[in-house]
C-alpha cells in the first residue's frame, strides 16, 4: 500500500450502512443474482411467490413499494430504503408500486443454492390454506428491515 499523501482518503467516511442481516447458510455452488426491477404506476407488482433457494436483499431506488412478507404486516418502503426476505418457505405477498402518479423501480439481489429456482409462484389453494400466517394491515408485528 502506497503512503502517498495526495491520495484520497474520502473512501473511508462514503459509505453508508442501510441494512444488516444474516443470512441463513448457503451451500457451496450458490449462485447469486442482482436484478432491477421496475413497474409503472400502479402496478400490483408480481403475484405471490417465494424464493425457496435462499434468501433475497433489496433497495429501492425510485418511488415507493408496498412490501409484504408472510409474518408480516404491509408496509410501505421509500425510495433509499432497503428490504430482505429469509427465502425458502415464506411467501411474498406483496411488491406493488404504492403509488399511482410515479413508477417504481427497485434492485434485488438474490442469492441461490444450487439446482433451486430462484423464484416460484404460489398458488390460490396453498394462499387459502396458509391465510393464517398473513398479518393485517395495521398489525404491530416487529418486522425486519
Amino acid at each position: 500500500m502506497s503512503n502517498n499523501p495526495e491520495r484520497s482518503t474520502a473512501w473511508q467516511t462514503a459509505l453508508t450502512v442501510i441494512q444488516k442481516a444474516t443470512p441463513p447458510a448457503l451451500p457451496d455452488g450458490a449462485e447469486v443474482m442482482t436484478v432491477v426491477t421496475e413497474y409503472p404506476p400502479g402496478d400490483p407488482g408480481a403475484p405471490p411467490h417465494r424464493h425457496p433457494g435462499g434468501p433475497a436483499f433489496g433497495y429501492v431506488l425510485e418511488g415507493e413499494i408496498l412490501f409484504e412478507l408472510e409474518g408480516q404486516a404491509p408496509r410501505v418502503l421509500k425510495a433509499g430504503e432497503a428490504f430482505w426476505e429469509p427465502g425458502g418457505d415464506v411467501i411474498h405477498y406483496q411488491d406493488a408500486n404504492n403509488r399511482s402518479d410515479i413508477a417504481l423501480r427497485f434492485l434485488v439481489t438474490m442469492l441461490c443454492a444450487p439446482g433451486q429456482p430462484m423464484l416460484v409462484l404460489v398458488d390460490d389453494e396453498e394462499l387459502a390454506a396458509r391465510q393464517d400466517h398473513r398479518v393485517p394491515a395495521g398489525s404491530t408485528v416487529p418486522t425486519e428491515s
